[in-house]
């Protein structure tokens, strides 16, 4: 496991912390997506870039 895909792992758990946050909040629906989509990227980007793959 690099720095890389440790960041992008902790970022997208962060912003998945930040959907729950914003979902108990009752923001708009459109943020929600929006942070759901990139969280799903941090973390797919992560843990794509594990070195378990090779």
């Amino acid at each position: 496991m690099n720095g890389t895909s440790t960041a992008l792992i902790v970022v997208g758990l962060f912003l998945v912390g930040g959907i729950i946050s914003f979902a108990k909040q009752q923001m708009p629906k459109s943020l929600i997506v929006l942070l759901s989509i990139g969280a799903a990227m941090c973390l797919i980007a992560g843990v794509l870039r594990l070195e378990v793959w090779n």
